[in-house]
């Protein structure tokens, strides 16, 4: 389908790599694997164009289309969700308009015996048998089931893409690039904004999809269950292994235990020729020998071997106080914004407890994490146990690491004792070996400082740890150094994570965030998985029987409050309500007086000869009207509500 002849890509002195020579053939599905920085990405862009090698050839048949998804891309905000999918339907849509306006035109025409409106009538059936041939009579359900599939709700599909995070707008993208079903799929980190359902199910459609498949990922589940083949580039060079990630990691093993061998011959061949030509340098009888053995040292390739494998390194936490019997105990919390995140929330978390919390994105995992953070205010009780101290990795967490400081630095001032001998190490397994330890953060990428602030937060002393996705930044390596140092940690630790590898054999309790409830599961992520399955199944036939009971057990009360104080109780919480509702729509109409403002005074601006090309003036005029929409949508529903309360 694409053969690749003799790649090489320079971007420096030292290529990224060279004479890459493969074929990509149909049903293939390939894990594209390699350190950070060996040219995963840019395999992918040449693969699809959007780059080129500086030597070699990518030869892509012309009736073979392909997909790309990158990690970054400059997403639309002008469409709701359902409008920019259907632009992957482009092409019938193209067609169905056409039909529109030959079916119109023969309604209005009446002149049914003439050669044109046979020939219209023609026409129009053709057109009509082409649309059908697309398939475009169930494409509104093929979109319907892919946006559910990625995690969406029937009622998310009318709503502006501009009202979601980056990460629901990549599954847009990624919603679009699957619909149109390409011949070879490129997918550069799909898992980086998918929940464990959308992974799943993301699995099952590449399984049973046609194209052939190129993906890179650090999600070692996803991508050992997704591929059948592994290429791998290293030491500027791309090997190919026939079979799937597993299987690859025991074959690359074996292959670097011979590389190893290799080197330290020819390391030992290499010592024994210039001993020699030291030896009889300047012994007339041996000349023709010296001179032999010198062509023959500068006639050795040397050996490369692959890079050094820090993933068997060792990291442990260092020694801290003994927090209390239960370091997090929730009775009857609640959070809600505009609607309610979760409610009746009742857990207990026992020291030395390793935990995960998961569910759709959305569903409250790191609004909960906030809210034992203290961060944002809640209803209900949730108390911190005695001498817990926190270490909390927030998804932003690279944000707060000082710019004015290298990467040694920055876990010099936090590192103690015998830690400190053993800093570049450790920066070695989190990618900052060598001269990269040197660098400023001011520098860094966003995921380099994410990998920084975990190695931080590594070192510090704490009791109960808060990882809220602490693997999107990570490669394979670094993960498994992470997962060891949790593992050996003898505190309690609480992990938002949907990366199923990492978090089996890790954790022995987990949390399902959806539907406004949290419920507990005991056991594995693959226990809660299967679980899971078989709940839905049971939940289809008998409505009533809930595997996926609330984790809150309540005492039964002693007795049952009267009639009165419930009604006072009652009337109180409606209250609460009305004015929380109030303020809502006061806010929204003081936003929306203060952008009416404003565009009366951009109005008057614009109208002035002097100002009418200025650009900046126009773009903001245009998204003050834009936003203004849009809390003139939100102040008529919140107004609804209020009407509804009262």
């Amino acid at each position: 389908m694409i053969a690749v002849e003799g790649l090489k890509v320079e971007f420096g002195v030292k290529p990224l790599f060279s004479d890459a020579s493969f074929v990509i053939n149909d049903r293939d599905r390939i894990a594209l694997v390699g350190k950070n920085g060996a040219g995963k990405s840019t395999m992918l862009k040449i693969l699809c164009g959007k780059e080129h090698p500086t030597a070699g050839t990518v030869n892509v048949p012309t009736d073979t289309t392909i997909g790309y998804l990158p990690q970054v891309m400059i997403l639309q905000d002008d469409t709701t969700v359902r409008e920019e999918a259907q632009k992957a339907f482009a092409d019938i849509q193209k067609v169905k308009d056409r039909i529109d306006r030959m079916e119109r035109q023969l309604n209005e025409r009446t002149d049914y015996e003439s050669e044109s409106y046979m020939a219209l009538v023609e026409k129009f059936t053709t057109e009509h048998e082409r649309y059908q041939m697309l398939g475009a009579e169930g494409y509104e359900a093929e979109i319907e089931r892919t946006l559910l599939g990625l995690g969406f709700l029937r009622t998310d599909l009318e709503r502006p893409t501009s009202e979601f995070s980056g990460g629901w707008r990549m599954r847009i993208e990624l919603a679009k690039i699957l619909l149109r079903r390409p011949d070879v799929l490129l997918l550069d980190e799909p898992t980086n904004h998918l929940d464990i359902e959308s992974i799943q199910w993301l699995e099952q459609f590449l399984a049973q999809s046609a194209s052939a498949v190129v993906l890179v990922s650090h999600d070692r589940a996803f991508i050992n269950n997704v591929s059948n083949r592994t290429l791998e580039i290293s030491c500027g060079k791309v090997i190919d292994y026939r079979v799937k990630y597993d299987e690859y990691v025991t074959l690359r093993k074996e292959r670097r235990e011979q590389q190893l061998r290799a080197y330290e011959n020819q390391q030992k061949e290499m010592a024994d020729i210039r001993d020699f030509v030291e030896r009889f340098r300047y012994k007339p009888t041996k000349a023709v020998q010296v001179q032999q053995r010198l062509r023959q040292l500068e006639k050795m390739v040397p050996i490369e071997i692959d890079e050094v494998d820090n993933s068997a390194m060792h990291l442990k936490f260092p020694p801290c106080l003994r927090s209390g019997d239960y370091p997090v105990i929730c009775d009857e919390v609640k959070k809600e914004y505009a609607h309610v995140v979760f409610d009746h929330v009742n857990l207990t978390i026992k020291r030395g407890e390793k935990v995960a919390f998961v569910g759709k994105n959305g569903e409250g995992k790191s609004t909960l994490v906030k809210c034992i953070m203290g961060e944002i205010p809640f209803e209900g009780s949730l108390k911190i146990g005695h001498n817990v101290q926190i270490g909390y990795f927030a998804q932003n967490q690279a944000q707060l690491l000082d710019e004015s400081l290298t990467v040694f630095q920055t876990i010099d001032n936090v590192a103690k004792g015998d830690v400190r001998l053993r800093i570049n190490d450790i920066l070695g397994a989190f990618m900052f070996g060598g001269e990269a330890s040197d660098k400023y953060v001011k520098v860094l990428s966003g995921g380099e400082r994410s990998r920084l602030a975990m190695i931080r937060l590594l070192l510090e002393p704490v009791n109960l740890l808060i990882l809220d996705e602490p693997t999107n930044h990570l490669d394979m390596p670094s993960k498994d150094v992470l997962k060891e140092a949790i593992k050996a940690f003898d505190g309690t630790a609480i992990i938002v994570s949907h990366d199923r590898e990492f978090l089996d054999g890790l954790v022995t309790k987990v949390f399902e965030f959806g539907g406004g409830k949290v419920r507990e599961h005991i056991g594995g992520i693959y226990d809660f998985l299967q679980t899971k399955k078989i709940s839905e199944l049971n939940e289809l036939n008998n409505a009533p029987q809930l595997s996926k009971a609330p984790v809150s057990t309540v005492a039964p009360a002693a007795k049952e409050p009267s009639a009165s104080t419930q009604s006072y109780a009652e009337h109180k919480e409606q209250q609460k309500r009305i004015k929380k509702a109030e303020r809502a729509v006061e806010d929204s109409e003081r936003k929306i007086a203060k952008m009416e403002e404003r565009l009366k005074e951009l109005d008057e601006l614009l109208s002035d000869v002097k100002n009418a090309s200025d650009m900046t003036l126009v773009t903001e005029y245009t998204d003050t009207k834009r936003q203004l929409d849009e809390e003139v949508e939100r102040w008529e529903q919140l107004s609804e509500e209020l009407e509804c309360i009262k």
